[in-house]
């Protein structure tokens, strides 16, 4: 099974990179792909009244997401949200009657046959976690990827990232390499599992 593994974080030498590179090096068969290095505008100048010409970088990540069985999105939590970079990407390359379209008033994924994982990084204490709800990122899942027809979606989080100790970093490291040889031997209809990773 390939996977496209996105590294949604402007910084290349953040934790969540880290992430996203040591997830696509356990895969059997994975490509890793950095935003930050795409030429793109992240803004949709027109709305969905008229479509913006495709930038080749984002042609080529668009190609991407066909080829792959798997989509994998890494990204930082942010305000309880995504980075700019993220969802200005989300809103150019997925397309209206390409990777969605509406039958009367629902929608229908036209991604298919794909399944996918949100990995995310946040400063959110253990404790707190469970009594937040994660609307961003069940945005992500549900509102974005779920609509497209990935499905299911796995998450997992790590966090929190500000007082954690290099040992757990390392953990969790360790924890993302696990799931990406998980992902590669699993098969598309298994069912979804959405885990919080805590610091012991």
């Amino acid at each position: 099974m390939s996977a496209l593994v996105i590294d949604a974080h402007p910084n290349p030498d953040s934790l969540i990179s880290a992430l996203a590179a040591a997830y696509a090096s356990a895969h059997d068969d994975a490509r890793l792909l950095a935003l930050r290095d795409l030429e793109f505008d992240v803004h949709m100048r027109y709305g969905y009244t008229k479509r913006m010409q495709i930038e080749p970088d984002l042609a080529d990540a668009r190609q991407a997401i066909r080829d792959a069985d798997h989509i994998v999105i890494a990204t930082p939590v942010w305000w309880r949200s995504v980075p700019a970079l993220l969802k200005g990407f989300l809103d150019r390359a997925l397309l209206p009657q390409e990777d969605y379209r509406y039958k009367g008033q629902l929608p229908e994924g036209l991604l298919k046959g794909r399944t996918g994982r949100i990995i995310a990084t946040s400063d959110t204490p253990p404790w707190l976690a469970p009594l937040l709800p994660d609307t961003r990122l069940t945005q992500l899942r549900a509102g974005t990827l779920e609509l497209c027809g990935i499905k299911p979606v796995r998450m997992r989080r790590f966090g929190p990232v500000r007082t954690s100790t290099a040992e757990q970093r390392q953990q969790w490291l360790q924890t993302a390499a696990a799931d990406a040889v998980a992902d590669s031997r699993r098969s598309a209809d298994a069912t979804p599992a959405s885990v919080l990773s805590r610091p012991d």
